[in-house]
């Protein structure tokens, strides 16, 4: 039986005046590995913040685990297990690399001791008492993730974590969303390298215009490839 974690009813959102989120619908279960897919400025990013609380005004409905978190605060939605990793990665300069990972408190159980995640990510052991703005754009990301998996948080949101990456390390993330997979975690991806979303995802939403405007499978991944060379051109 597949349990919802994260469902979003009739979601609006808005940045003062600006209204970016019309009525965005999607639902997402336990240990499944969602896309969301859209051109720069459909709505994907601010989605994500949009279930975090940072966004500015939000209406509708947002369930986590059951729960309804549309009129909470960020730091009450992150304890109900919700970690975000921005596209800007958020890595303090002055501090080390184990510091940034030491530095969000634990939310939930089950999050991953030190030795676990240096386990998955081994360049952060050997790198763990450089400054953060030492670690390559890799590493830096590698570190954004990992900092989110300490807290204990299961469902993750990770907006653009190959951007501007080496492949060999964005092959290295990929490996990383199905080991966390594998380990059970819910994960939403926002991506605009198709081909590295692609393979990992169990289905996909497409936005335009901040609306959810298809929906589809994995499965049906080959069916839908006419679609998103109009929708994104891919």
């Amino acid at each position: 039986m597949t349990k919802e974690l994260l469902r979003i009813e009739g979601l609006n959102a808005w940045y003062g005046e600006s209204h970016v989120l019309h009525g965005v619908d999607m639902t997402v279960n336990e240990g499944e590995v969602v896309s969301l897919l859209g051109r720069n400025g459909a709505g994907r990013t601010t989605t994500m913040r949009a279930i975090v609380g940072l966004t500015g005004t939000r209406q509708g409905s947002i369930r986590i685990n059951g729960e309804e978190a549309i009129k909470l605060p960020p730091h009450k939605i992150a304890r109900l297990g919700v970690g975000y990793c921005p596209e800007e990665r958020g890595i303090f300069a002055s501090l080390s690399a184990e510091e940034n990972l030491m530095l969000p408190p634990v939310i939930g159980p089950g999050g991953m001791d030190v030795d676990e995640i240096y386990t998955m990510f081994p360049n952060l052991k050997e790198r763990a008492s450089s400054p953060g703005t030492r670690l390559s754009g890799g590493e830096q990301q590698m570190l954004a993730v990992a900092r989110i998996l300490r807290t204990g948080a299961r469902l993750l949101l990770l907006d653009e974590i190959s951007e501007g990456l080496a492949p060999v390390i964005v092959q290295k993330l990929a490996e990383m969303i199905l080991t966390l997979k594998a380990k059970g975690y819910t994960i939403v991806l926002v991506e605009q390298n198709f081909r590295f979303a692609a393979p990992l995802a169990d289905r996909f939403y497409v936005m335009e215009h901040g609306r959810i405007v298809r929906q589809f499978e994995q499965s049906e991944l080959a069916d839908n490839m006419a679609m998103l060379q109009e929708f994104l051109g891919v």
